[in-house]
């Protein structure tokens, strides 16, 4: 399961409905602040890893549905949200059928 230390929109301050040009602008700034040649934090290597690790996976689109799918059945986004476009997936076609 993905927790929030491992999420990648945090890890790089962002929201799911992030563009390309989010994400990348996001790394950028990111990476140089917790990048261990300017950062010498503790922490700084770890989460200049988890910063790289965001990008690889959110830069790339199939990654990052892939990503996204897993984040929405471990309902780390609005679970409401998530059971609404459940029921609307499940119920949309059984309603379709019925039409006349």
């Amino acid at each position: 399961m993905v927790g929030p230390m491992n999420d990648h929109y945090t890890a790089l301050g962002l929201g799911s409905d992030a563009s390309l040009a989010d994400i990348k602008k996001a790394f950028r700034q990111k990476a140089s602040i917790y990048h261990p040649d300017r950062n010498d934090a503790a922490d700084a290597a770890a989460r200049f890893r988890a910063v790289q690790e965001a990008y690889e996976v959110l830069s790339d689109e199939t990654k990052r549905q892939a990503y996204d799918d897993n984040r929405r059945r471990n309902l780390l986004d609005d679970p409401a949200q998530t059971a609404r476009d459940i029921w609307q997936a499940y119920f949309s076609p059984l309603l379709s059928q019925h039409k006349t």
